[in-house]
């Protein structure tokens, strides 16, 4: 068999077997490895490519030797979930850069971290002002993760007590001018509904690239021609706006009219319908 043929297939079986042992080991980004991980990832590659192009010639002691690196880090990540004394020797440890507003000197020396790129990873994390820093942590995959002085945080919702819907995640329904039932159902939502939509909208399906709904029920499409400008439909804001209007025709109503009984259950009801509405006002004015 010629050499080239070799490779070939040698390179199609490797190619899928590594795929499982990356699968085997788990999900991994790779700006957020630890040194051993980015090691025992870069090891598995140059195992795989060295078997592919057959300069490991004994396949069975190359795939040996493959198994054996992707079998240990599994060993020890299993080992890590069960020892926290294991998974800081084998993962390392945090390490505190700034604390109560100070810089830790001698931290960053342990790191070999300078001032220049303690300030630039501070940056990155748009904290431009070091007095606006309370804490700052670099985390074991390199990453620096820092928590502002609470004069300096953003204002939430909880800081001015009010109360807020809770907000699930978009549910993509269209994608490239096909409907996704499967997110549509995660939804309560069918394709008739979604068809009306469409319908009230004056878009035809065909021309949607994407369409999301999300937690409120509305539904956003952004189209293939960008030329056509259409007004995306506010489902909240429609339904407070017509709990006022019948607040208000309740209003009107009692006092046009003569009988008491009348008025006072118009008045009653629109006292009710208000209460309602205040109790609303955080959810569906925003």
């Amino acid at each position: 068999m010629k050499n080239w043929i070799v490779i070939v297939v040698r390179s199609i079986g490797v190619f899928f077997i590594s795929f499982a042992f990356i699968r085997m080991m788990g999900k991994r980004q790779i700006a957020r490895m630890t040194p051993f991980q980015f090691v025992h990832y870069t090891v598995v590659a140059v195992l795989a490519a060295l078997i592919s192009v057959n300069f490991i010639t004994n396949l069975a002691f190359g795939f040996i030797a493959l198994f054996t690196w992707v079998l240990l880090p599994i060993v020890f990540d299993f080992l890590s979930l069960k020892s926290k004394y294991f998974h800081d020797l084998i993962n390392g440890k945090e390490t505190v850069l700034i604390k109560h507003g100070k810089v830790m000197e001698e931290n960053l020396s342990e790191l070999r971290f300078t001032g220049e790129e303690l300030l630039r990873e501070l940056r990155s994390k748009n904290a431009f002002n070091l007095a606006d820093v309370e804490f700052a942590v670099m985390e074991s995959t390199g990453e620096m993760n820092i928590l502002l002085k609470s004069d300096k945080l953003p204002v939430t919702a909880y800081d001015l007590g009010k109360k807020v819907a809770l907000q699930s995640e978009p549910q993509t329904v269209i994608l490239d001018g096909n409907i996704l039932d499967e997110p549509l159902r995660n939804m309560g939502l069918n394709q008739r509904w979604l068809k009306t939509q469409l319908k009230g909208l004056g878009v035809s399906l065909d021309n949607v690239f994407i369409g999301q709904v999300d937690y409120n029920g509305d539904l956003y499409i952004d189209l293939f021609d960008d030329a056509i400008q259409i007004s995306q439909p506010k489902v909240k804001e429609l339904l407070y706006a017509n709990l006022q209007k019948c607040q208000s025709d309740l209003r009107t109503f009692s006092l046009e009219t003569n009988n008491q009984d009348a008025n006072t259950m118009y008045s009653n009801n629109a006292n009710k319908l208000q209460d309602i509405m205040k109790k609303l006002e955080s959810y569906l004015s925003h």
